[in-house]
């Protein structure tokens, strides 16, 4: 008898305080306050596997009560990828290959040579930027999936419409801050650290995976590590001017807030400075 009772305490425990632990790991979290109307902000990975994919039925119901969807750029503007094309170019004579080692070019031809079919003769002309993002695309092969993507389809069947938080002319400029010679020194050694660029992402997919934030918080600073000045400019900068704007944005309207995941998590975090700034942030079970 005695046993039974222990069972039931425990069984007690697990559902009612065990839940409220388990919650924490979130990548959907809804924001609420005086002066807003309710709303949700959910984490996002910008490139995955298409078997990694997996849009829950809670974060379809955060979306559906939304009436606009905000993401870090408005997705669903025609003008986009053409103002992006404009962006990723060097201008001038200039060439990527003159801000790489011999040895960092032959490592990025045999690379895309092999992955893509194609050398680094065409991308020469393109900002460090575009070589990780094409690096990256290169790993994950043609079955890839895309939160931005899925939610502007959504958006328009739902007939709702996108805002963005910033202009690509901003997300642009912060690469333009880094050294070119940086940028390729981090994509080589994501390259050829352990693993390799798939050991590096895996990590991120299985943090992802399980909602944890902070680890995935972690991740991203382990890969500025050498550059925090960077860090702060891509995270934590970027992190404090969205808060102001949600605030604006939720006022009279719900919103479903879409960004990057590794912005929820960390001191300096969309999660954290929401609750600095008097808002209730509930991870959404």
């Amino acid at each position: 008898m005695k046993k039974m009772k222990t069972l039931v305490v425990a069984l007690i425990a697990i559902l009612f305080i065990a839940p409220s632990t388990i919650a924490q790991n979130s990548v959907l979290y809804k924001v609420e306050g005086d002066n807003i109307e309710t709303s949700y902000v959910f984490g996002t990975v910008h490139m995955m596997a298409k078997k990694d994919f997996l849009l829950e039925e809670k974060v379809k119901s955060a979306f559906t009560e939304s009436e606009f969807i905000v993401m870090e750029l408005d997705m669903d503007d025609a003008s986009m990828q053409t103002e992006m094309m404009k962006y990723a170019m060097i201008s001038g004579d200039d060439s990527l290959q003159n801000h790489m080692t011999p040895e960092e070019y032959k490592i990025l031809d045999e690379y895309f040579t092999a992955k893509l079919g194609v050398g680094m003769a065409a991308f020469n002309k393109m900002k460090p930027f575009v070589i990780s993002s094409t690096a990256m695309i290169a790993h994950l092969g043609q079955d890839m999936a895309s939160y931005e993507s899925t939610f502007v389809q959504m958006a328009t069947e739902q007939k709702k419409e996108i805002k963005g938080l910033e202009t690509i002319a901003f997300q642009m400029s912060m690469f333009d801050e880094q050294p070119y010679e940086q940028q390729i020194d981090q994509v080589i050694e994501m390259l050829q650290k352990e693993g390799g660029i798939g050991g590096y992402f895996d990590k991120i997919i299985a943090a992802y995976k399980t909602q944890d934030i902070e680890v995935l918080y972690t991740s991203l600073n382990e890969f500025f590590e050498d550059d925090k000045a960077f860090k702060e400019k891509m995270l934590d900068e970027r992190n404090q001017n969205w808060i102001p704007q949600i605030g604006e944005l939720s006022k009279e309207n719900s919103v479903f807030y879409a960004v990057g995941a590794g912005h929820l998590g960390g001191e300096e975090g969309v999660i954290s400075l929401l609750k600095g700034a008097g808002y209730t942030v509930t991870p959404v079970e």
